[in-house]
């Protein structure tokens, strides 16, 4: 498929890339670009931590690099946006991270955002980088479920943990819209929303979203990257 959007699952776990393929699902639109989704074989079972991050970015750059030629724009499916720098450097080619796009289209629906991570070492790496991005003013909280990326699999835990989070972000914290924290967490979040009766953004689908708009109005195209 030439000129698609590939969005790149940085963990190994195929059920995850499965749930982000169903996630960018309704975003695949007669005239609009082709959505692919791949699993970077060589990451982790689950980006949970900052090594974790860390140990993606060079094998995740190569697969950009190989994909260039046929991709049109690349969004990183997970929450750190590991490597997103490095991979703007790699490619002439939109990047784009779900954490950048997903907060984001938080601050357009909201004005506190909370975000839902899986586990507490996970939100450390979450809050240097909401800092970095210049919002952290906006943000509620970032509270974590307590389920890695296996125990995902588990759709009623995994259901009930996240409206748990959400309701303490909602009530105790201040949140007006959430960020889910996980790739993986895609498929819940309709139910999540219903539950919590404030909007819940899914991060990748907010990066699919973006990328699409880039491809299809050409912003950027054509600019030399210093």
């Amino acid at each position: 498929m030439r000129d698609h959007i590939l969005v790149i699952n940085p963990n190994s776990t195929a059920s995850v890339t499965r749930a982000i393929d169903d996630a960018v699902a309704p975003l695949r639109i007669p005239g609009g670009p082709g959505i692919a989704c791949l699993t970077l074989d060589e990451g982790p079972p689950g980006v949970e931590c900052q090594s974790d991050a860390d140990s993606v970015i060079l094998p995740l750059c190569r697969v950009i690099g190989e994909q260039e030629a046929d991709a049109a724009a690349f969004v990183i499916a997970c929450l750190s946006d590991p490597g997103l720098f490095s991979a703007r450097e790699a490619t002439q080619k939109p990047v784009l991270g779900i954490a950048e796009c997903g907060i984001l289209t938080a601050l357009t629906l909201g004005h506190r955002f909370g975000v839902i991570s899986i586990l507490a070492r996970s939100v450390p790496r979450h809050l240097r980088y909401i800092a970095a991005m210049g919002v952290n003013q906006r943000l509620a909280g970032d509270l974590p479920i307590g389920l890695g990326i296996a125990e995902l699999a588990d759709g009623r835990a995994t259901l009930g943990r996240l409206v748990d989070v959400g309701r303490r972000l909602r009530e105790q914290h201040g949140a007006d819209v959430l960020v889910m924290g996980c790739a993986g967490m895609a498929r819940h979040r309709d139910n999540l929303e219903e539950a919590v009766q404030i909007p819940v953004v899914e991060p990748t689908q907010a990066a699919v979203t973006m990328a699409i708009g880039r491809v299809r109005l050409g912003w950027g195209q054509g600019l030399s990257r210093h």
